[in-house]
C-alpha cells in the first residue's frame, strides 16, 4: 500500500474560490451574470495578428522581460503619469501572474500585507503563499467601497510590509477620488509601505478620466493587463510598471516561474496597441447601457439596495435576506449564474455580485428570474 502523499502546509491553508463552487452547480445553459470577463471578442486586426505572428516565427523563447517594443509602447501608453521607459516594464502571463511574482519578491515569512474585504479572491491565498500574513480592511456600500482612513491606520503594525489597492474595484465597482488616493498614498509614505495596486479596470469607468496611484508614490508596483481592455482574458497577458530595481528582483521570480511570456500573444499585444488603443472606448459604451439598465431592474426588487458602480462592470447589491448564499444558490439552479458577496471576503456576506458584462436581453432575464427568487425569500 502507498504511502499518502504529503501535502504541503501551505496548499493545505488555502481553499477553492467560492465562485468557482457555485459555477460548479450551474447544469446546462444558463444566464452568465457571474462573469469576470467582457463577453465581446478582441478586435478582429488583433486576433488577425495572433495567426500573423505565428506565420512570421513567433514561436520560440523571447526575452524573459518581455519584447523590448512591447514594454516601449506600454511605458509610452502611460507617458502623462510619468517619465516610464521600458525599463520601468515587465511583461507577464496576466496580471495574476504579475500579482504572485510582486509579492514572492517583497514579502517575507511574517510580514503583513492590507488588503481590501470585499475584495478579489486573490489578495488573501497570495499573500499567504508568498508566507505573509493577510490583514484585511473593510470597505463598505455605504462608503461607496472606498476605504476610511481610520480603517487602515489601525491595521498597521510594525510587521505592515505592503498595502493592496484595487480600483475600478472587484467586485464592487467602487472608483477612488483623487483625495482618497491622496489619503492611501500620505498613509504609506509616512509607515513606508509599498503600495500594490490592481488596475486592471484602468480604463473602465463611467464617469471621469482614470483615477491611478500610477506617478502618485515612488514605492508602487502599479498592474495591469490586457484582459479587459483588449478583451483578451484568455490569451493571458498583463504587465506590471514599477521602479526599474524593482523590475529586475521581481523580474527573477518571473524568470523561475514563467521564462518568459508567449510570444504571438505580444506581437498581437504589439498591433493592439499601435493600431486599436480606443476598443476600450466602444466597450465602455455599452456596458454604461448594461450598467443603467440593471440598476433600473434591481432597485425595484423588494430587499434589494444596488449601488451604481463607477466603473469595472460589476454590481454588488446589498440584499436583506437571512441567507444570502440559499438565495443565490436557487437562482444558479434557476439558470442564472452570479456570485455570493462572501467569496470575496467576510464584509460580503449580506451581498451578491452581479456582472453586466452580458446582452440586454440576458440581463433583463436574468432579473426576471433573481426578482422571482428573491419573492420566496422575502
Amino acid at each position: 500500500m502507498p504511502f499518502p502523499l504529503m501535502f504541503s502546509k501551505r496548499v493545505r491553508s488555502i481553499e477553492l474560490s467560492g465562485i468557482r463552487k457555485i459555477f460548479d452547480m450551474a447544469q446546462g445553459d444558463v444566464i452568465n451574470l457571474g462573469l469576470g470577463e467582457p463577453d465581446f471578442q478582441p478586435p478582429p486586426r488583433v486576433m488577425d495578428a495572433v495567426y500573423e505572428g505565428v506565420k512570421r516565427g513567433y514561436n520560440k523563447y523571447g526575452p524573459s522581460k518581455g519584447f523590448p517594443e512591447l514594454r516601449r509602447l506600454i511605458a509610452e501608453k502611460y507617458k502623462d503619469y510619468g517619465d516610464f521607459t521600458k525599463d520601468n516594464v515587465l511583461v507577464t502571463v496576466g496580471a495574476t501572474e504579475g500579482f504572485i511574482a510582486t509579492l514572492l519578491s517583497f514579502v517575507d515569512k511574517g510580514d503583513e500585507v492590507l488588503y481590501p474585504d470585499p475584495g478579489f479572491v486573490l489578495y488573501k491565498p497570495h499573500t499567504m503563499i508568498a508566507g505573509g500574513k493577510p490583514v484585511a480592511y473593510p470597505i463598505y456600500q455605504e462608503n461607496e467601497f472606498v476605504p476610511k482612513q481610520d480603517d487602515l491606520l489601525e491595521r498597521i503594525t510594525s510587521k505592515t510590509k505592503a498595502i493592496i489597492v484595487n480600483y475600478p474595484n472587484n467586485p464592487t465597482g467602487g472608483v477612488l477620488s483623487d483625495e482618497h488616493i491622496k489619503m492611501i498614498v500620505d498613509i504609506a509614505e509616512d509607515n513606508d509601505l509599498l503600495i500594490i495596486s490592481d488596475e486592471v479596470y484602468f480604463n473602465l469607468l463611467y464617469d471621469s478620466p482614470p483615477k491611478t496611484f500610477l506617478g502618485k508614490y515612488d514605492k508602487l508596483v502599479f498592474i495591469n493587463s490586457f484582459s479587459k481592455e483588449f478583451a483578451m482574458t484568455g490569451w493571458r497577458l498583463g504587465y506590471i510598471i514599477a521602479p526599474e530595481e524593482y523590475v529586475e528582483q521581481i523580474g527573477k521570480i518571473h524568470y523561475y516561474t514563467v521564462a518568459c511570456p508567449q510570444s504571438p500573444i505580444e506581437y498581437a499585444a504589439i498591433v493592439a496597441l499601435k493600431e486599436t488603443p480606443d476598443y476600450i472606448n466602444y466597450m465602455r459604451e455599452k456596458f454604461q447601457k448594461r450598467r443603467n439598465l440593471m440598476y433600473s431592474l434591481l432597485k425595484n426588487i423588494k430587499g434589494v439596495h444596488p449601488n451604481l458602480p463607477k466603473g469595472a462592470f460589476y454590481m454588488f447589491p446589498k440584499i436583506d435576506v437571512e441567507n444570502v448564499v440559499e438565495v443565490v444558490k436557487e437562482t444558479v439552479k434557476r439558470g442564472v449564474l452570479c456570485t455570493p458577496g462572501e467569496a470575496f471576503g467576510e464584509n460580503g456576506k449580506e451581498h451578491i455580485r452581479f456582472s453586466y458584462a452580458a446582452s440586454e436581453k440576458n440581463i433583463k432575464r436574468g432579473m426576471e428570474i433573481f426578482a422571482e427568487v428573491m419573492e420566496k425569500f422575502t
